[in-house]
């Protein structure tokens, strides 16, 4: 697994380190024997005298025993994560660790992303021409900045052979668990999910977590009556309504929309109603035909229906995620 010594760790970045090393660095003879050997391998100068990080607040330095060049030869090469600056404000990614990812891909090993770890693996051109993934945050300047890469920002991770990558934080562990499933067989993933008190495989991707909010637009003519059709989605609208809403015409209604928000009406107002439907389904026990009614869906089947295409998994599955609720739709707090 990569370690990036030599620019400086977010604290927050620990969660992604933490998951490879709990799934591969813990033996479990009772399991498999032999388990894997983790090696955790840093981008750092390796010489005895070579400085440590300089680790200033919030973030800290790490030292390894072992360097890039200990990458080439393993099976399996990890990388966690790659700095925030480097994915926020295009800090360039150190040019050792990106000649070392593609010395061990071409000697064999196995290549292995998670969340923004993508873009080390793009930047060495080891997704070109692939369908790889990155945390939903991240996977629109992943596209833009390495067009060659086919990104979907649905999924919790892909497995493309020799190349997999996984979404941000869990879904880390999704890929880590299906890596041992193809290596090991289901039943020594499933125990160890067991042990790790995590499902062995969870339903649907990356999607249900995707904020379906409006953008922010300066269209100061057309925020409040984005803001009403918000508040009125139970309600049939059509662009005719809204326009006159604006005191536009239809047509120049619909171009402000699409210059504000990057999509059409339709597909606006659908983003709107699903994500009401995801809030009441997080904090109310409404029947779902209720919800359907008051997200502007209609019917329960019309709400599974675009829930399964758009979201990839069932309002059931989606609700079930979240603590319970009260006929009435408050939060019921077990421990009162």
């Amino acid at each position: 697994m990569v370690v990036t010594e030599d620019i400086e760790v977010p604290s927050w970045d620990l969660y992604e380190l933490s998951i490879p090393a709990t799934v591969f660095g813990k033996p479990q003879p009772d399991l498999a024997d032999p388990w894997y050997y983790l090696r955790l391998c840093g981008t750092g100068d390796r010489s005895p005298n070579s400085p440590g990080s300089p680790g200033a607040a919030p973030g800290f330095g790490l030292r390894t025993p072992y360097g890039l060049e200990d990458l080439v030869g393993a099976d399996t090469v990890i990388v966690p994560s790659v700095p925030d600056p480097c994915v926020e404000d295009g800090v360039p990614l150190p040019p050792r660790l990106i000649e070392a990812l593609r010395r061990a891909y071409e000697a064999g090993a196995r290549m292995v992303s998670l969340c923004t770890g993508a873009f080390a693996l793009a930047e060495a051109g080891l997704l070109d021409g692939r369908r790889a993934t990155a945390h939903w945050m991240h996977t629109g300047q992943l596209a833009e900045r390495y067009p060659k890469v086919r990104v979907d920002d649905s999924v919790l991770y892909v497995d493309d052979g020799d190349v997999l990558t996984s979404a941000g934080m869990t879904a880390g562990l999704d890929l880590c668990l299906h890596l041992v499933r193809r290596d090991l067989g289901a039943h020594v993933a499933n125990q160890l999910a067991r042990r790790m008190v995590v499902p062995a495989h969870r339903p649907g991707g990356q999607a249900q977590f995707i904020d379906l909010s409006v953008p922010a637009t300066d269209d100061a003519g057309l925020a409040p009556v984005l803001e009403w059709a918000q508040a009125h989605l139970d309600q049939p609208l059509t662009i005719e309504d809204l326009a006159r809403r604006a005191a536009v015409s239809p047509r120049t209604f619909y171009r402000r929309l699409r210059q504000a928000t990057g999509t059409t009406r339709l597909q606006w107002l659908l983003n709107q109603r699903l994500g009401r439907a995801q809030s009441l389904l997080e904090s109310t026990a409404l029947p779902v035909e209720r919800i359907a009614q008051l997200s502007g869906l209609g019917t329960a089947n019309n709400l599974r229906h675009h829930f399964l295409k758009h979201i990839a998994i069932s309002p059931a599955d989606y609700r079930r995620a979240f603590p319970h609720q009260s006929p009435e739709g408050k939060v019921t707090n077990p421990s009162s």
